[in-house]
Order: C-alpha cells, then sequence, then structure tokens
C-alpha cells in the first residue's frame, strides 16, 4: 500500500460497486527475496526504491493500487504502495517517506535499504482498485501521490485531474515529472504558499458522475468523505479509522471449519491472536484492518466489523472478514480456517 507505514485501507461514502480480493495481482501470500536495484532522493525525506529479483527474470503482474508488504524483520512489516509502471514486470519501484514518530519500517528503509541489499517481499495485493469511469478526480496529500501515479498512467486516454497538496513544495515527490508530463491537468498545492487544498472549489468543478480517487493522511480523507457523501469515492488510508461503537464487547465463540477446532475469544484479544496460539497459521500483516492480509471467509455468524476497508454493501454482505481487529455481533461464528 502506501509510503508511510500503515495502509491499505480502503472505504467509501459512495462507493463504486466491486471490491478487488485480497489476493489480486496474482503470488499474493508467496514471499521471495528481492534485491534494492537502484535508490533515490525523490524529495525532502523521501526515497524512491526499485527492487527487482536477484537473478532478474519477470516479478508477479500488478494493477494501479496494488502495495507490496516489505519484511524488514521478525516484527517489522510494512505496507507501500507500488509506483512504478506495471508493464514494467522486471522492476516494482515504491516511494517512502521518513516517519520521525513512526514505529521503525520508515527509518529501516532509508537507512538500510541501499543498492545491494536484500529483503524478503510479500505480494502484490490491491485493496485500492482503478474502476471505469467517464471522468476522473485524483485528491493525493503528501506521500498518497504513491497509488496515484500508475492511475494516472492507465487512465491518460480518459478525462481527469490531479489536485496535489503538501506541506511544502520541496516535499512534494514527483511533483516536477508530473507538472512536465501533464501540464494544467496537474494542480500543485504546497501548504506553505496556499493553506489546505481548496476542496470546495475542486468538486463543485466537476460532474456528479466524476469519480474520485483519494489517498493522503486522515484529516484530508475525512474533508474529501465529507465533501462526497453523493458522489462517487474511492479512498485509501495511512491509519485505521476511527472504530463505531462496538456490537458486542464480551467473549464469543469462532468455529474453525477446516481446522475442526472450537475457540474462545475473550474480550481483550483478537480473533487472529486466539487462531495463532491454536496453532492455525494466518497470514497476516499490519495487524490494524487496513491491509487485507488476514481476509477470512465467514461461513455463519454475523462479523462486526472494524476494518477500514471494506464497503458497507460489502460489510452487509457478510461473507469475509478481516480477524486482527473484526469481532462477532453473535455468539458464535464458523470461519473458513
Amino acid at each position: 500500500m502506501t509510503a508511510v507505514e500503515s495502509t491499505g485501507g480502503r472505504t467509501a461514502g459512495a462507493e463504486v460497486a466491486g471490491r478487488a480480493l485480497a489476493g489480486a495481482g496474482g503470488g499474493s501470500g508467496a514471499e521471495r527475496k528481492l534485491v534494492v536495484h537502484a535508490r533515490e532522493q525523490a524529495a525532502d525525506g523521501v526515497v524512491a526504491i526499485e527492487l527487482r529479483g536477484p537473478a532478474g527474470g519477470e516479478l508477479p503482474a500488478w494493477t494501479p493500487g496494488a502495495h507490496i508488504d516489505l519484511i524488514l524483520g521478525d516484527d517489522l512489516v510494512r505496507q507501500y504502495s507500488l509506483c512504478g509502471d506495471p508493464a514494467d514486470r522486471t522492476t516494482w519501484r515504491i516511494a517512502v517517506l521518513r516517519e520521525p514518530d513512526g514505529r521503525g519500517g520508515s527509518a529501516y528503509v532509508h537507512d538500510d535499504l541501499h543498492p545491494g541489499a536484500t529483503l524478503l517481499v510479500r505480494g502484490p495485493r490491491n485493496n485500492f482498485p482503478l474502476h471505469p469511469a467517464p471522468r476522473y478526480l485524483f485528491i493525493a496529500g503528501g506521500i498518497g501521490i504513491t497509488p496515484i501515479l500508475p492511475m494516472i498512467a492507465a487512465v491518460e486516454g480518459a478525462e481527469w485531474r490531479l489536485a496535489y497538496g503538501g506541506r511544502t513544495a520541496a516535499s512534494m515527490a514527483f511533483a516536477g515529472e508530473l507538472r512536465a508530463a501533464h501540464g494544467d491537468r496537474v494542480l500543485l498545492w504546497p501548504q506553505e504558499e496556499h493553506g489546505l487544498l481548496d476542496l470546495d472549489t475542486l468538486l463543485a468543478e466537476e460532474p456528479p458522475d466524476t469519480l474520485v480517487y483519494c489517498c493522503g493522511p486522515a484529516p484530508l480523507l475525512a474533508a474529501v468523505e465529507a465533501r462526497c457523501a453523493n458522489r462517487p469515492l474511492h479512498v485509501e488510508r495511512f491509519t485505521p479509522k476511527d472504530a463505531a461503537d462496538p456490537v458486542m464487547s464480551g467473549s464469543f465463540e469462532v468455529e474453525l471449519a477446516i481446522s475442526g477446532l472450537t475457540l474462545t475469544v475473550p474480550p481483550d484479544r483478537s480473533i487472529l491472536e486466539v487462531v495463532e496460539e491454536s496453532g492455525v497459521q494466518v497470514l497476516t500483516s499490519c495487524r490494524e484492518g487496513t491491509c487485507g492480509t488476514c481476509e477470512t471467509p465467514v461461513l455463519a455468524g454475523v462479523v462486526d466489523h472494524r476494518d477500514s476497508l471494506l464497503t458497507p454493501e460489502e460489510e452487509a454482505a457478510n461473507d469475509v472478514m478481516f480477524i486482527c481487529v473484526s469481532r462477532a455481533a453473535c455468539p458464535k461464528l464458523v470461519l473458513e480456517l
């Protein structure tokens, strides 16, 4: 997902139908060793990293909006959006903002990932897919530009605009190349010069059927969502959205249909933690409901969805859940594990 330390999720006010499964793009659960092929300073505090296979060759295909997991240590897994060219099957590019108050992922990338370094990578996975539309408005805040870059390339034949805000002009990665390639389609909006993005004016200029894609910090997403209640919108989050009041806060049971186990989940533990303790292996990454890695089919029961990924329609379908954060809204869930 994105070039900050926690990401992945997608939600919407008036969402277009359809969600890419967590495994979209192929090979999402497999770990592979990659080597840092190149590195450049993309902006103040931002490095762009190109990854390739140690012996060259093709990497799994991906689509705009996809992210990969960097496995930087036993307890250090971070998601970053792919921001290169999906047609280039030999190289994956990410861009990472150094977060001074982060949890160590961005510092590791900035300090340790130089050309020749190797690391394990998992993915790609796409929870922020690009959908067909007659017109697009892309809104990016800071490092949220990363998943937007391949989207712009993919819709080049359609009508589109980009509004790209950042703290300072020097901190806005890829701004120069975007303006040079696309001219007036790109609105660059450094906060030091203009203040916050003028969302009211931006959206007032767009027809009702314009599909809005937005990635950036939580205040920007909240502001866009508040203005797009009646227009199609996709957002990708750096951090989990605020959780609603829990439907059920006590203990409940989960039956693992494949493993033949029935487990009790206490109020102070997640389903994921209890399942892992039982010895059942589950692919997981962010553990906060944003990356989509632990998506699990639900065979019976009602879910209290607490993730930052599913739309209201997908929640109502009640056929999948993210067991790192979501819980039961009934005495017992049956899961395909």
